[in-house]
């Protein structure tokens, strides 16, 4: 055959020069591929985190402002308009002073025995029975309370604590200089029903004219939209978070918003939200008790409408749990390029130990071979 007599000789030299060449650089741009790699997959993991996290803020502004919603209709119900409008007429023609101090006096007994009756024609009225109706349709819908322009309960679902309503935040946000705006609360706790709420309050405006008569106030159960955040299937170090801009966790993966504690990877997301680029960016590398963790993060968007929600969605993996696939395959690639640089070294060894042997035995042929020479020509 004639590929049988076909020997390709390659002297060790050219080939260790060969190899050299083509083993060397490729192991160097190997190393380099591999580190840019892994840098554009961490990356592309925070665009991917961030995504998420706008995803979810933006379902968790939608919860907000439909539930918003839900207590403004409260607002136009005609009972309502109704019940602040008769207690209006009952006081038509009265000082302002004598309203107030009326209004004071029920205040001061509004436990006592001598207010029941005002009380049970309160809980019973049209207005109230239309709450409760609704409440029974909604249970997210906690308590309703409706006060007119003075502060002083016409309706409820249930006997308020007080009868004037004292929350200044709320009556500010409602009536006074921000009146026929929507206040919406701090998140808040009830130990009781174990449940957490907002409190959401909303003008009750004169129809036709547009005039502040009254205000609504609801408690709103918002139980599940933080259960939203309870779950853990993203991975084991992998989590959704819903953050106050202070840094304190509302929920999270095996968090209760009752301990308010804050979370280690937020300073640097808070650094991160400084800067135009860093929100551009939307995801960081934050490093948690010796640990480095890819966070993805998004702002809900409604603290300029209501200043309590200053709540930011936070997705936050460990750093070699995210990458773990990748650098499995990384540091093969890495183990093939230092075996190759070793048996590329071994080989050189070989070489340079040949020729030195073959550099002795051809001095040592020489050695001998002059001796003989100077015997014969003797």
């Amino acid at each position: 055959m004639p590929f049988d007599a076909l020997e390709i000789r390659v002297s060790l030299q050219k080939l260790l020069i060969g190899l050299i060449l083509v083993i060397v650089p490729l192991s160097f741009v190997g190393l380099y591929l591999t580190s840019e790699s892994d840098t554009a997959l961490e990356q592309t993991l925070g665009i991917h985190f961030r995504t998420i996290a706008q995803t979810e803020g933006a379902a968790t502004a939608q919860f907000i402002n439909d539930r918003t919603l839900d207590v403004a209709a409260l607002a136009v119900n005609p009972a309502v308009r109704k019940a602040i409008a008769e207690v209006e007429r009952s006081r038509k023609g009265l000082e302002n002073a004598t309203v107030a101090a009326r209004a004071r006096k029920i205040e001061s007994a509004w436990d006592a025995p001598q207010v029941g009756s005002l009380v049970e024609t309160l809980l019973s009225s049209p207005a109230s029975q239309a709450l409760r109706q609704y409440r029974e349709v909604d249970p997210r819908i906690l308590k309703i309370i409706v006060a007119d322009e003075t502060g002083a309960t016409v309706a409820a679902t249930d006997k308020p604590l007080h009868y004037i309503q004292p929350d200044p935040a709320y009556w500010q946000g409602v009536y006074g200089k921000l009146a026929g705006s929507v206040y919406v609360s701090e998140l808040r706790y009830d130990d009781q029903s174990n449940l957490h709420y907002l409190e959401i309050g909303v003008p009750v405006l004169e129809e036709g004219t547009g005039r502040f008569v009254g205000a609504l106030n609801a408690l709103v159960d918002v139980s599940s939209l933080l259960r939203r955040f309870k779950r853990g299937d993203m991975g084991r170090t992998a989590r959704t978070m819903l953050v106050k801009d202070d840094g304190t966790l509302i929920s999270a993966p095996k968090v209760d918003a009752s301990r308010k504690l804050k979370l280690d990877e937020y300073p640097a997301v808070s650094d991160a939200l400084g800067t135009l680029q860093g929100r551009q960016i939307g995801y960081v590398v934050a490093t948690r008790k010796g640990e480095n963790r890819i966070v993805g993060f998004a702002d809900i968007g409604l603290k300029a409408k209501y200043s309590n929600l200053g709540w930011l969605i936070l997705v936050s993996q460990d750093e070699q749990e995210a990458l773990a696939p990748f650098r499995s395959v990384a540091h093969f690639a890495l183990s093939m390029v230092v075996l190759a640089l070793l048996m590329l070294t071994l080989l050189t060894v070989y070489f340079f130990l040949h020729k030195k042997q073959r550099l002795e035995s051809i001095e040592m042929a020489n050695r001998e071979e002059t001796p003989r020479g100077t015997a014969a020509s003797a």
